[in-house]
């Protein structure tokens, strides 16, 4: 489990980076509007996620690509769904500050993350006898 979650953390910061890289040095400096900039970048970002936690965190090598990679796809939709409703409930009816606000927002979506990667998008299906 603790190998897991260091590689967990390795690919999730790799991606995050690629993802804020991509939005701040590249597409909004070429002239894409944020927004748009984002929705790309997170496409991009995803691809790293995937095959990273596929090889490193789950070692998933095992599960066919037909499997993990739309379920993996739709954690990661979920869990950026769940990050922005957060966080915007956080920032509206909360006293919070926005930087401790983010935080428990990062962390919590990271936690749900893990464990529908790990139990869900990258398990095996169950072997019939």
């Amino acid at each position: 489990m603790t190998r897991q979650l260091f590689w967990f953390g390795v690919v999730g910061v790799s991606a995050m980076l690629l993802h804020f890289m991509l939005v701040a040095l590249v597409m909004v400096p070429l002239g894409l509007p944020p927004l748009l900039a984002n929705a790309l970048a997170f496409l991009a970002a995803f691809q790293l996620s995937y095959w990273g936690h596929r090889r490193f965190t789950f070692e998933a090598g095992h599960v066919p690509h037909r499997q993990a990679l739309p379920r993996f796809f739709g954690v990661s939709c979920l869990s950026f769904c769940v990050n922005e409703a957060m966080y915007f409930l956080l920032l509206r009816f909360s006293a919070l500050d926005y930087r401790l606000s983010l935080c428990i927002v990062l962390f919590s979506v990271a936690v749900l993350t893990f464990l529908l990667g790990k139990l869900w998008a990258f398990a095996s299906a169950p072997q019939t006898n």
